[in-house]
């Protein structure tokens, strides 16, 4: 972990864009709460199910002008092209958007041609080729691996390929097991790769959500947390006080340990990120 506790402490925040106006309004509720905790950045992602790219704009400029603190769009470039790519950074450098969150993306169902980008580290080489240093680039890291990598090795490779590619900072893949982070920081270090890997981390507040989110991203829930999640049944107050307490303990953990800051999954929602927080003895701590 020594590369990693030479980086200055952040901390940030990740929405998804809002379907309806009704959730435009409580995601701005929920960012106006959690602003309060002065994050370096808030991120929006690309839009799940098919959201178009105009929405995540819609919601990053909200966030820019209105909130007081960095807003980072999520970019992926699968199924897209070199003068799209090109027209969308032109775009954000137009609306005064310094950072971005630079991913593969999923490619659509029943579509084998990935287009002109097939892996990030191609993205993060275009950005840098098209906008020299503009922006601040985030990255994606898999503790426990991509569930689409062959195997541990090549999954390493790859993320260090997006690191040369001139990737500033790296947001991981959500976990449950700090060894799991530990481990995969000292592979990096290994590979002489040296840039902030920030823990990701999804609070627990509904198991069959969350359950669902890690059969099809390959994020393990350890066995003894499934257990008790599931004993609890629909009790949702007692899930989200045992998540609560699992969560905090990860963190300061992590935290403890030397991980430059924490990125939380919000799921749009503030509440769970202010008692983790508050629990942490974080400052500034919430109202």
């Amino acid at each position: 972990m020594k590369t990693q506790k030479q980086h200055e402490r952040t901390f940030s925040f990740e929405f998804f864009p809002p379907k309806n106006d009704e959730g435009a309004k409580k995601l701005k509720d929920t960012w106006t709460e959690l602003a309060k905790l002065e994050p370096r950045f808030f991120s929006v992602t690309y839009g799940a199910g098919g959201s178009t790219q105009a929405r995540t704009l819609e919601t990053v400029l909200d966030i820019h002008k209105n909130s007081g603190v960095d807003a980072a769009p999520h970019l992926s470039c699968i199924d897209s092209t070199a003068e799209q790519m090109r027209g969308i950074l032109q775009l954000y450098k137009d609306n005064g958007l310094r950072h971005i969150v630079a991913l593969r993306g999923d490619l659509p169902s029943g579509m084998r041609d990935p287009g002109e980008f097939r892996y990030a580290n191609e993205l993060v080489e275009f950005i840098r080729k098209e906008t020299g240093d503009h922006f601040t680039l985030e990255v994606a890291a898999y503790p426990e691996f991509h569930p689409q990598a062959p195997n541990a090795l090549k999954d390493l490779q790859n993320f260090k390929r997006k690191v040369d590619a001139g990737a500033d900072s790296a947001i991981t893949q959500y976990f449950y097991t700090a060894e799991a982070y530990f481990r995969f920081v000292e592979d990096c270090e290994k590979l002489d790769i040296n840039i902030p890997i920030v823990p990701g981390i999804m609070p627990i507040t509904n198991y069959k959500q969350l359950a669902r989110f890690s059969d099809a991203c390959g994020a393990e829930i350890p066995r003894w947390i499934r257990k008790r999640l599931e004993a609890y049944g629909e009790d949702t107050a007692s899930i989200k006080a045992f998540g609560e307490e699992v969560v905090t303990d990860m963190c300061a953990q992590l935290l403890k340990a030397g991980a430059p800051g924490l990125h939380f999954y919000t799921m749009n929602q503030a509440g769970p990120i202010q008692a983790i927080w508050k629990n942490l003895g974080l400052k500034p701590e919430p109202k």
